[in-house]
C-alpha cells in the first residue's frame, strides 16, 4: 500500500518481488496477516485449473482464529454465501444459471443500451467544454447499462448509480450503499417472480436450476454481478481513455480510427487491468509449489496484474501486446469471470469509447500525464479523476441509434 504500489511503478514493483522471491511470494496483509502472492503467471494458470487442491471456500483458511471482526479486508475475503465462494458441483450449476441469464443479452441491444446512456451522459459536459471523464462519465455508464439489463427503468437505474459507486469505493457511505442496492435488487426480483418480464433479474429466476437456490442466493448473485460488472468496466474505460490520451500510438482514435479502439482495450488488459489482485485460493491439504511449502488453510492472493507481466512469458514489456489476448485479466479455470460478462464489459467499455471520441473528437488531457492520480485500492486499478478539455459541441440528436 505505499507510494510505489499506488502509482506508475506497480509494475516494476511486480517484478522486483519476483525477482526477489520467484514467482510464489510470502507477503502480510493488513494486521500483519500472512499470505502467499502469486505472480507467476503458470503457477497461477496451474492454481485455478485445480479447484480440488486451491479451493475457493474461504472457511478452509487457517487464519481465522487470529482474524478480528473489523478486519478492513472481510469484505473481500469473508464467509459470503455468494456464487464467489460456492464450490463443487453446486457452484458449476450456480455459474450456469448466472451464464446462461448473461448470454440471453442480445448484443444489438447491448450497444444500443450503451448509446443512448453514452449519448445522454455526454450531451451533460459538452457544451461546458471540459469535464472528469471518471466522475460523470466512466463510474456511471456501465452501472446505467447495467440496471437496464436487469429490468431496472431509467429512473430507477439513474437512481442506483450513486449508491453502487458508494459500494464499491468502500467509504464511509458503502453500507448505506449496499443497502439501498440490495434493497432495490430484492425489490425487483420480487416484482419479476411475481410477473415475469424481460431482462437478466427474471432469467434467473425461471432458469431450470432455479430451484436450486434460494431467493436469497439469487439476490446475492446479482448482487455480486451488477457490482463486479460495474467497477471493473468502469475502470477499463478510464484506463484506456488515459492510454489513449498519453501514449501516441493510439493517437489515430482521437482523429475517427476504429481499429485502435480495441488495441488500446487490448494492451490495458495487459499493462493496467482494472482487477489486479484477488483474495483468492485456499489450499485443502499440504503442498509444494514453485519450490515453497504451501501449509493445508494458507491464503493464495493471485495477482492478475503481475502474472500479465511475468519476466518467464513477457521478457519484453515494452513490446505492443497488438492482438494477443493470453492476458489472465478474467480469470482461468472455473470460477473465472463468465463469459458472457466478459462480452457484456467488453460492449459497454468499447461502445462507450467509440461514442465519446465520435461526440468529441477534440478531447485532451486537461492535466499533465503525470498529475493523475490513481485510487488506492490492492485490488482494483483505476484512476480517481480524469480532466479533459475539448471544443464545446451541441447535444446529440442521435436518440442512442447510430
Amino acid at each position: 500500500m505505499g507510494p510505489r504500489f499506488q502509482n506508475n511503478d506497480r509494475a516494476r514493483l511486480y517484478r522486483e518481488i519476483y525477482e526477489q522471491h520467484g514467482p510464489i511470494a510470502p507477503v502480510v496483509l493488513p494486521g500483519d496477516v500472512p499470505c502467499w502472492l502469486v505472480l507467476g503467471y503458470r503457477e497461477l494458470h496451474q492454481i485455478t485449473s485445480d479447484p480440488v487442491l486451491f479451493s475457493r471456500d474461504s472457511q478452509l483458511w487457517n487464519r481465522w482464529p487470529e482474524i478480528p471482526a473489523d478486519w478492513p479486508l472481510l469484505p473481500m475475503v469473508g464467509k459470503q454465501p455468494s456464487i464467489l465462494y460456492t464450490v463443487g458441483e453446486r457452484h458449476q450449476r450456480r455459474a450456469a444459471l448466472i451464464s446462461d441469464a448473461l448470454a440471453a443479452v442480445d448484443p444489438f441491444e447491448l450497444r444500443s443500451h450503451s448509446e443512448r446512456f453514452a449519448d445522454r451522459l455526454i450531451d451533460e459536459l459538452c457544451g461546458r467544454g471540459s469535464g472528469d471523464l471518471i466522475s460523470e462519465y466512466a463510474k456511471v455508464l456501465p452501472a446505467l447499462v447495467l440496471a437496464q439489463l436487469y429490468g431496472f427503468s431509467d429512473e430507477a437505474g439513474a437512481r442506483l448509480v450513486p449508491s453502487i459507486n458508494a459500494l464499491v469505493d468502500g467509504g464511509p457511505d458503502a453500507l448505506a450503499g449496499r443497502d439501498t442496492v440490495k434493497s432495490a435488487m430484492s425489490t425487483l426480483l420480487a416484482s419479476r417472480r411475481a410477473a415475469p418480464a424481460a431482462g437478466v433479474a427474471s432469467r434467473l429466476l425461471y432458469h431450470d436450476y432455479a430451484r436450486d437456490f434460494s431467493f436469497e442466493e439469487i439476490l446475492e448473485d446479482m448482487m455480486v454481478n451488477i457490482v463486479a460488472g460495474h467497477q471493473p468496466t468502469a475502470d477499463w474505460i478510464g484506463n484506456s481513455l488515459r492510454l489513449m490520451l498519453t501514449d501516441d500510438r493510439f493517437a489515430a482514435s482521437l482523429s475517427g480510427g476504429r481499429h485502435s479502439v480495441a488495441e488500446a482495450m487490448n494492451e490495458v488488459l495487459w499493462e493496467d487491468t482494472p482487477t489486479q489482485n484477488i483474495a483468492g485460493r485456499w489450499t485443502t491439504r499440504d503442498t509444494q509449489l514453485a519450490g515453497r511449502h504451501i501449509a493445508a488453510g494458507d491464503l493464495l492472493m493471485l495477482s492478475f496484474a503481475a502474472a500479465n507481466g511475468d519476466p518467464q512469458v513477457r521478457p519484453d514489456r515494452g513490446s505492443f501486446t497488438g492482438g494477443n489476448s493470453a492476458f489472465l485479466s478474467f480469470g482461468h479455470g472455473e470460477h473465472r469471470c463468465p463469459y458472457p460478462a466478459q462480452d457484456i464489459a467488453e460492449g459497454i467499455a468499447r461502445t462507450g469509447i467509440e461514442v465519446l471520441l465520435d461526440r468529441l473528437p477534440d478531447v485532451d488531457l486537461a492535466v499533465s500525464p503525470q498529475a493523475l492520480v490513481w485510487r488506492p485500492s490492492p485490488f482494483l486499478r483505476g484512476l480517481a479523476s480524469l480532466p479533459v478539455r475539448f471544443t464545446p459541441t451541441p447535444k446529440s440528436t442521435a436518440g442512442g441509434s447510430r
